[in-house]
C-alpha cells in the first residue's frame, strides 16, 4: 500500500478518481470510450433507431412553433453522432459546432453533410468537456440528443459547468434523455449503485422531476467571499444552473415513413437561460 499516494487536490482530481471506479469497458463518456463508439458506428446497416438520417421531432417542433430564435445563431450539437440534427440546425440558419468522441461518427456526419450540400457545420472530434476542443461559445443553442444519459453521476458537474460557460444569455438548451417509468429505457438504479457495480447498464434513466431539479433549479449559493483575516479553505460554487423550463414531454412516436425521428422511451426538454 502506497500511503504517499495522496494526490487529490482539485475537483478534477476527485472526478478522475470516481471515473476509475468504473470498469474500463464501461467508459462511454471520455476519450477512453472513443474506441467503443467507433465499433458502435462501424456498421451503418445496424438496426439502431438513431442511425436514420432524420432530425428529432422535438427539435423540428421547436422551430415550427417559434420556440427558438428565428434566423439561427450559433449552435453546439453535443454527441452529434452521424450528424442528423446538425444538418437540420444548419438548414435553420445556425452556424453549428458538432462534436463527438468517435472519429467514425464524425466521418459519417461529414459525408452526410457533403452529400446534402450542407455548409455551416464545423465537425469536431473530441471530448466536449475537456479543454482544448475550441468549443468556447457563446452558443444561442446547445442541443444534446442522447449524450447526457451516458454520463456517470459525478460527470454531471462538468456538464452543468459547460452549460454555465458556453450558453449565451437568453440562449436555449435542449436535450433528449432516457425516460424512467412505463415505456421508458435505461437503468433506474440510485446513483450510488452505479459505483458499487462499476458500470452504467447502458445509460441512466431520468424522471421529468429529476431533469427539472438538475437544470431548472438554481444551485445553492456558494460561500461568501472569504474574509482575508480569517484563515481556512473555501469551496467554490461550481454551477449556477437555474434555467427556465420551456417544455418537458415524452418524445412522440414517429412512424417509419415519417421524415422525423421519434421514440417514446425518451424525454425531450427545452430550457432557456435568463
Amino acid at each position: 500500500m502506497d500511503l504517499n499516494n495522496r494526490g487529490i487536490r482539485t475537483i478534477e482530481d476527485v472526478l478522475t478518481l470516481l471515473d476509475g471506479l468504473f470498469a474500463p469497458e464501461a467508459d462511454r463518456w471520455s476519450d477512453g470510450g472513443a474506441d467503443w463508439w467507433d465499433g458502435f458506428y462501424a456498421d451503418r446497416d445496424r438496426p439502431v433507431p438513431f442511425f436514420v438520417a432524420k432530425p428529432d421531432e422535438n427539435l423540428v417542433s421547436y422551430g415550427e412553433r417559434g420556440l427558438l430564435p428565428a434566423g439561427g445563431g450559433r449552435a453546439l450539437d453535443l454527441g452529434c453522432g452521424p450528424g442528423r440534427n446538425s444538418l437540420h440546425l444548419a438548414s435553420l440558419g445556425y452556424r453549428v459546432d458538432a462534436v463527438d468522441l468517435s472519429p467514425t461518427a464524425i466521418r459519417w456526419a461529414e459525408e452526410r453533410a457533403q452529400d446534402a450540400g450542407t455548409t455551416g457545420i464545423r465537425f469536431v472530434r473530441g471530448d466536449a468537456f475537456a479543454p482544448g476542443t475550441g468549443l468556447d461559445g457563446p452558443y444561442d443553442l446547445v442541443y444534446d440528443s442522447g449524450c447526457f444519459h451516458h454520463l456517470p453521476p459525478h460527470r454531471r458537474v462538468g456538464y452543468l459547468a459547460l452549460l454555465d460557460r458556453v450558453l449565451a444569455p437568453g440562449g436555449h438548451f435542449a436535450l433528449t434523455a432516457f425516460a424512467a417509468g412505463e415505456g421508458g429505457m435505461g437503468s433506474e438504479l440510485p446513483d450510488a449503485d452505479f459505483y458499487r457495480q462499476g458500470r452504467l447498464d447502458g445509460g441512466l434513466a431520468y424522471t421529468d422531476t429529476s431533469l427539472r431539479t438538475l437544470f431548472a433549479e438554481p444551485a445553492e449559493s456558494g460561500p461568501a467571499e472569504p474574509d482575508p483575516t480569517e484563515p481556512g479553505p473555501t469551496t467554490p460554487d461550481l454551477t449556477q444552473s437555474g434555467l427556465t423550463e420551456v417544455e418537458i414531454r415524452r418524445m412522440r412516436d414517429e412512424p417509419a415513413d415519417s421524415p422525423f425521428f421519434g421514440e417514446p422511451f425518451l424525454w425531450t426538454a427545452l430550457f432557456r437561460r435568463p
